[in-house]
Formats: C-alpha cells, structure tokens, sequence
C-alpha cells in the first residue's frame, strides 16, 4: 500500500542517516547524575546517546534506536558510547572526581562472549578504572538467550566491571535469575518512581524492590526522581529496611 511505502522508505533513510552520523561524528552523550539518597552527593552518572543533526536538531534515541538495533548499527554505535563514556571518566578523574561510577546501556547485539574481551580492551585504551564501570541492561534482555548472557554477564564481573538491571519490575524475567547472576544493582523503574508520592501500589512495589535488594546484597536506584514527594517516599521505604 502507499501507506507502507512511505513507512519502508521513511526507515530507510532514517537508517542511511543513522550510517552518515557515525560516520560524521554527529551522536553526542548527556549524563544523568546519581546522587546518594543519604548524603545527596553525586555518585555517578548515566551516559545517554543523542543524535545532532546537523537540520533536524537533537533527535531522542526513542526515534533511532529502534532502528539501530532492527540494522545491526547498534553494535558499532554502542561501541562509540562506551569509548566515549570511559574517555570522559577518565578526564573526570584528572579533574579530582576519581570516584564516580559511570553507567551505560547495554544492548541486546552487544551480549555475546567476546563482550568482557571488547570491554576490558575499551576501558585499557581509555585508561579508565573497569571498577568504576557500570553496564546496565533491561530486565527483558535477561530472558534472551539466558545461558548466553550469564556467561557474558559473569566475564564482565571478573573484569571488575558492575552489573546493574534497568526498567526493574517491568519485565518478565524469573527471579531466580537475580541467583545466578552476577548483579550489584537494580533500577527501580521510571513508571513507578513518577507515581510514589501519589500512588499506594507504586510504593509498595519500591518498597518491595528495596526489600529484596537489601536481602541480596545489592544496591538500588532509582530512576527519574524530580520531587521532594517522591523523594521522600523512598527514604521511608529505604528507612523501614535499613535493619
């Protein structure tokens, strides 16, 4: 149909110009504090890919992440972003903060047995501490090729890198995989974070997370708070367990 068409030819130069950006050094990184929930220092941060485009302006990775992972160009760009975090730790570190984490996204094209050997050979060229190294993948990715991405999962521990899950309670992903797996942290998710303040069912599902975290040793964040409601919300949820 003509509908479709224009979908196909949309995607398609929607990919060439996904080529074109790399190539052109057109992506950029933002990074999204981490702030300690009980001394309110920043921790850490998040890397988070954007797209400037030299007539379309910033463009968010919603828009062509999608396809980078449908093309396979999510390999290569995924590659630039963990170089390119690791590079700004460091020069982070010449500045004096040597003891910020650095979080990045993992995609599911990057879980792969080589993965601890690509990533231990980035953060070597960058000088960076694979200790201060945060890999972050989604709770659904868990369930792909599980047996696959234990072994990833558990040569990137070894590295000295830290395991955290994203987008925490959203998923389907079995918690006796929490066992076998090598993870020092969980993100709560987003959706429930927003609604803490107003929401009984949302604290209780952080509540529930803290909990369990706390019984596995684990840290966790939490995504996207912006209010002194939600905020506190999860310190009281954080003081009921501290024991």
């Amino acid at each position: 149909s003509h509908d479709m068409n224009v979908r196909a030819v949309e995607r398609l130069n929607l990919e060439t110009a996904l080529r074109r950006a790399l190539e052109r050094e057109e992506f950029v990184l933002h990074y999204q504090p981490q702030a300690d929930m009980k001394t309110g220092k920043v921790v850490g941060a998040e890397a988070l890919i954007r797209w400037q485009h030299p007539e379309k302006g910033l463009i968010s990775p919603a828009t062509f992440i999608p396809v980078a992972e449908e093309s396979g160009l999510i390999a290569p760009i995924g590659e630039w972003v963990l170089a390119t975090a690791c590079a700004q730790g460091q020069a982070w570190t010449q500045d004096g903060h040597d003891k910020l984490r650095i979080a990045v996204n993992l995609s599911v094209r990057q879980i792969n047995r080589g993965l601890a050997k690509a990533v231990g050979a980035t953060v070597a060229s960058n000088h960076f501490d694979p200790q201060r190294l945060e890999l972050e993948i989604t709770e659904s990715l868990l369930m792909h090729n599980v047996e696959e991405t234990i072994a990833a999962l558990k040569g990137l521990n070894d590295l000295g890198a830290q395991i955290s899950i994203d987008d925490f309670g959203t998923g389907y992903s079995s918690l006796s995989y929490l066992r076998r797996l090598p993870i020092d942290a969980v993100k709560i998710d987003r959706s429930f974070v927003r609604d803490l303040g107003s929401s009984r069912d949302a604290a209780a599902i952080a509540a529930a997370i803290i909990a369990m975290a706390k019984s596995l040793q684990i840290r966790v964040i939490a995504e996207g708070v912006e209010s002194y409601d939600q905020l506190n919300a999860l310190l009281r949820s954080m003081a009921q367990w501290s024991s």
